[in-house]
């Protein structure tokens, strides 16, 4: 049922509007300086150097989402609802590429295969295919996660109900357990579009021509060029942000308070499933892990630097493995603070102003990095009073990672938001409970699983974010994904191996209490 638009007027909205209008300061920024370097819109965006990079980057962004999305839902479905061997585990090691910075990922299957890598044999894939593979496998846990998130509160009877009724469980599954995670997936899936369509690291290593490349390189020579290609990104994702928020089902069929959920035998299938888990994590996890481990065992000869091999003191790694530790957690809770009202509103009071705030979030979440952080930059600069003196500070710092990965959080949120049934609102009103006690005591309980998926992706995010962390850090305040980058623009990769090492260890020590719920007993 399609829920009709209203304006209420009540302090959520003046709320959700504010949250609005923070998260487009990038846009206003590429608006704004466009126009005063006199950039010439139509010809910039009817030139080669526009049309055909920004192609490529629908296509990538398109294509990464629909194998990403596939393999995500699959994966959560494998490992939450099947007797997959080893699950538990699965579950956990499965989530971890997402970490591993997009350049760094590249970087390491390029080190792994063809000609002069560790497996010869297997030919090394450039171009389209070689950044589709690599997108894929470092994305698809923004759908696995929610997906994985919200398995743990579908509806258990209706699964029963359909197996008893003589469905199988492929059927089952895809009659009552999809459509329960359809906006899960969905959120996921346009998590894993934006990213792809913002991402430089992966596309430039496999010499993919797409528009993030064109605003790199036209930075300096070209400033007008770079800020009207970044508006363009910006629109972009604004319009898909807004189409998808106006076909998407507010609603999710029905959702469990909770018990134990249906567990499907694989029979035959038990193989192939192991097989697929498997390949999935050696291509995403494993193969990098494995060129970081090679970098360290051989070491570097280079005089220096804080590692050099095998042997030497990781104590140059305490302060940064902190500072991103306590960075990525102050952002994670921001963000999910931050967009929870406006996650709020697009689920239960659905106007133009929840709408139209929900594709701000989501479309900051395409512009690269270095976009949003020199577009909160340009605005600190020129702040003023005290908020003059943000600029190079950890609050600036911990806003640009919420205006750059707020959207993560939103989706899951909304999405958690939109499987609560209305009855249980009535329900708790008839009882004589206000707004305040329905959400603490009926709805947070529900939308909680989601809220820390959200919370989770966010701060996997924070961890290996470079480009913002760079440009609005205070100074010597160093992270782990700016040690790698300094080491591998010095060439010294056992230093890279180590630190990426201890980025996803660290990873997985988060991930491991903040998005892995407990199984239920059977």
């Amino acid at each position: 049922m399609r829920v009709a638009l209203k304006l209420p007027r009540q302090p959520l909205t003046i709320l959700v509007g504010a949250v609005g209008l923070l998260f487009l300061f990038p846009v206003g920024y590429l608006i704004i300086r466009s126009v005063t370097l006199g950039a010439d819109f139509a010809e910039i965006l009817l030139s080669a150097a526009a049309i055909r990079p920004l192609a490529n980057s629908l296509l990538i962004a398109t294509a990464t989402a629909t194998l990403a999305g596939a393999l995500g839902t699959a994966l959560a479905l494998l490992v939450a609802r099947t007797d997959l061997p080893g699950r538990r585990v699965w579950r956990w090691l499965l989530a971890l590429p997402l970490v591993i910075p997009s350049f760094v990922g590249a970087t390491a299957v390029l080190a792994a295969f063809g000609p002069g890598g560790l497996v010869e044999f297997v030919p090394r894939v450039q171009g389209f295919w070689g950044a589709l593979i690599v997108l894929t496998l470092l994305t698809y846990p923004y759908v696995y996660l929610p997906v994985l998130a919200r398995l743990s509160t579908t509806a258990a009877s209706l699964e029963e109900a359909a197996r008893l009724l003589g469905d199988s469980s492929l059927r089952a599954v895809r009659k009552v357990v999809l459509p329960q995670t359809r906006n899960a997936v969905l959120a996921g899936t346009l998590l894993v579009f934006l990213y792809a369509l913002s991402d430089f690291g992966a596309v430039s290593l496999m010499r993919f021509d797409t528009i993030t490349r064109a605003i790199f390189s036209s930075q300096l020579s070209a400033r007008a060029t770079s800020l009207t290609l970044g508006l363009v990104l910006a629109l972009v994702a604004l319009v898909v942000a807004a189409v998808d928020r106006s076909i998407a089902i507010r609603r999710d069929p029905v959702v469990s308070v909770g018990g134990r959920q249906v567990r499907y035998r694989l029979a035959r299938a038990k193989g192939p499933a192991l097989a697929l888990t498997s390949v999935v994590v050696a291509l995403s996890l494993a193969t990098p892990l494995l060129v970081f481990v090679t970098w360290i065992v051989r070491g570097s000869n280079t005089v220096g630097i804080g590692y050099s091999g095998l042997g030497d003191s990781l104590g140059f790694l305490v302060s940064p493995t902190l500072r991103s530790t306590g960075a990525a957690a102050l952002a994670a809770a921001a963000a999910v603070t931050i967009t929870l009202p406006v996650a709020f509103a697009s689920a239960r009071r659905r106007s133009m102003v929840s709408e139209s705030s929900g594709a701000a979030i989501t479309s900051v979440f395409a512009l690269p990095g270095l976009v949003v952080a020199i577009a909160l930059a340009f605005w600190a600069v020129r702040a003023p009073g005290l908020l003059g003196g943000l600029y190079q500070t950890l609050p600036l710092l911990i806003l640009g990672y919420v205006l750059h990965f707020g959207a993560q959080s939103l989706g899951l949120s909304q999405a958690a938001n939109s499987s609560v049934p209305t009855r249980f609102e009535e329900a708790a009103r008839t009882l004589g409970a206000g707004p305040r006690r329905r959400f603490v005591t009926v709805e947070l309980p529900l939308i909680a699983p989601g809220m820390l998926a959200g919370a989770g992706l966010v701060l996997l995010s924070t961890l290996k974010e470079l480009p913002a962390t760079l440009v609005l850090a205070p100074i010597g305040f160093e992270t782990l994904a700016t040690r790698i980058w300094s080491a591998a623009e010095d060439g010294f990769f056992a230093e890279v191996g180590i630190t990426a090492l201890v980025l996803i260890l660290l990873s997985a020590v988060l991930t491991w209490p903040l998005l892995i719920r407990r199984e239920l007993p059977r």
